[in-house]
């Protein structure tokens, strides 16, 4: 809960707790208590709903770590303290209710659970007991042993510490919420404490709303520092300030007779200027390099150079070269850069034509071909991974696989003597990694329109940058929206949307949400649960 202008979840507490107690001074039945059960079950599941969107971005954080640990790893260690920190808040937040729930519902002490439920609790109406352990004996003035005196303080440090973890020129942008400053009593006619304003003869009913809330504002205030952190990855990257040649070929060891590909460029390249490459020999006796004779001009393409030389008489080939840049005043810098390779005699290649990895239900095409052997005289076979070799014909193969760890393609050749074993190749096998859930094509979270909403036909698995072109039927997935205070599920089976499912998105209004959950797929191996997404209407 925080000061200052009330959020609608504050504003839904506040109506029901008005409307629970002009009921109760009507003696009416103490079951319209459970209506809090219904807020407290929706806040709960837009907790775990966080979770699963707070996954996402922790996922993305560990993405860029493979893809640039130096860059990354100070950016993600501080995502992992604000996790660390968020869910120590969390939990105590969970010590304190348990606490409250053994105190009203009169349980031993020793009694221990992970989690209360208002549901099961007797005493929904009870407000002396909460008040006494949260304000202790003078609610407007509760002292320091007060548990709310302790929350208070504990959410101050959790605010003060996430601030000070982003970067300053980004707190301008970073909404944290829990906000913990006085706030004006209508009731009172007076400014009153935090503690006092949300703590002060609150029923137990409305306690564990309370508490689930800044659960709530605590997940998200978490998203909202990692996706700052996420951001500031690249947000100090150099801008084409350094010029280096680079030289990069796929590999430097190959057979005479085959082609030797490099790619030659500048490393902070622009792809909307590309330099002159030139191959020749470079003199470096005067201040301004240069080509000495006629220099062999580089195709360029979007900044990079594509150098590519038949290659002929065996062993160690070098060459070397310029790359001139236009500078931003007009005037031209010539970078040096040299290369070699090696020409060697033809041997046995396994060439996979995705990657050194397999993957578990699908078809893993694979080139194998022996230099000086005809395709029909090779034959390949495989161990490991439960897999099996197919010959498609002229070199060309299919490996299946079904068990994730490694294997090893042998490769082995018919001789006038018999079979000749040409070598072998080892593969690591793995299953196909899960799509993300999107409808209305956002992935995660992400704020669409009504239009676009009701456009929208199905959830539609996406799984991005991936080295298969695969399928992810929909087996099933629950829609679920607040309406009027409490949470409405649909499900559906397969991909598409129920007409139940259309009728509940006519009625989304602006700045609501829309949460796709539940979604179950049929991966090659089988059946999965996948990440849904979060969907907010502009």
């Amino acid at each position: 809960m925080s000061g200052g202008k009330e959020t609608p979840r504050q504003k839904m507490i506040g109506m029901m707790y008005l409307v629970l107690t002009a009921l109760l001074a009507l003696n009416v039945s103490k079951e319209i208590l459970n209506a809090f059960v219904i807020v407290e079950d929706g806040l709960n599941k837009t907790n775990e709903n966080f979770d699963g969107k707070n996954g996402v971005l922790y996922s993305k954080f560990e993405k860029a770590m493979a893809d640039n640990k130096v860059k990354t790893e100070p950016w993600y260690k501080k995502a992992l303290e604000v996790k660390k920190k968020a869910k120590e808040l969390c939990d105590k937040i969970d010590d304190i209710k348990s606490e409250l729930y053994m105190e009203v519902q009169k349980l031993p002490s020793k009694e221990v659970a992970d989690t209360f439920k208002l549901a099961m609790l007797d005493s929904k109406d009870n407000y002396d007991v909460p008040t006494h352990f949260l304000l202790g004996a003078t609610p407007e003035e509760p002292g320091p042993d007060a548990k709310a005196i302790e929350l208070k303080e504990a959410i101050i440090k959790f605010r003060k510490e996430l601030i000070e973890i982003v970067p300053e020129k980004e707190r301008v942008n970073l909404k944290i919420g829990l906000n913990t400053e006085d706030v004006y009593s209508f009731a009172d006619e007076k400014m009153v404490h935090w503690e006092f304003n949300n703590f002060d003869h609150t029923t137990m009913a409305a306690d564990m709303c309370i508490f689930a809330g800044l659960k709530n504002d605590i997940k998200n205030a978490e998203s909202d520092v990692v996706g700052l952190l996420l951001k500031a990855i690249d947000a100090n990257d150099f801008k084409f300030d350094a010029i280096e040649a680079k030289v990069v070929a796929p590999t430097s060891y190959i057979t005479a007779g085959e082609d030797y590909t490099a790619d030659i460029f500048v490393s902070a390249h622009s792809s909307t200027q590309n330099p002159e490459v030139v191959i020749g020999q470079v003199d470096t006796s005067s201040k301004e390099a240069k080509i000495v004779g006629t220099p062999v001009q580089v195709p360029v393409e979007g900044g990079v150079g594509k150098y590519v030389v038949h290659t002929g008489s065996e062993g160690l080939q070098e060459y070397q070269g310029l790359i001139n840049v236009k500078a931003p005043d007009g005037s031209i810098k010539p970078y040096r850069f040299s290369g070699s390779y090696m020409v060697a005699r033809p041997s046995m290649a396994i060439s996979p034509t995705k990657m050194n990895v397999f993957y578990i239900g699908v078809d893993n095409p694979v080139d194998i071909s022996v230099a000086g052997a005809a395709p029909t005289d090779v034959t390949a076979t495989i161990a490991g991974g439960g897999g099996s070799v197919i010959n498609k014909g002229q070199g060309h193969y299919i490996v299946v696989v079904k068990q994730p760890g490694e294997c090893t393609v042998n490769v082995s050749v018919k001789t006038k003597t018999g079979s000749k074993s040409m070598g072998s190749m080892k593969f690591r096998v793995k299953k196909v990694p899960s799509p993300l859930a999107s409808y209305a094509g956002i992935t995660g979270d992400g704020k669409v329109s009504k239009g676009e909403l009701l456009q929208a036909s199905g959830v539609i698995p996406k799984l991005e940058d991936f080295v298969f072109d695969l399928k992810f039927p929909v087996i099933s997935w629950v829609m679920s929206m607040n309406v009027n205070g409490a949470f409405v599920d649909y499900p559906a089976q397969g991909p598409g949307t129920t007409s139940q499912m259309k009728e509940l998105l006519n009625r989304a209004k602006s700045g609501g949400k829309i949460l796709i959950e539940q979604v179950k797929i049929q991966a090659p191996d089988g059946v999965r649960s996948i990440p849904g997404c979060v969907l907010k209407v502009k």
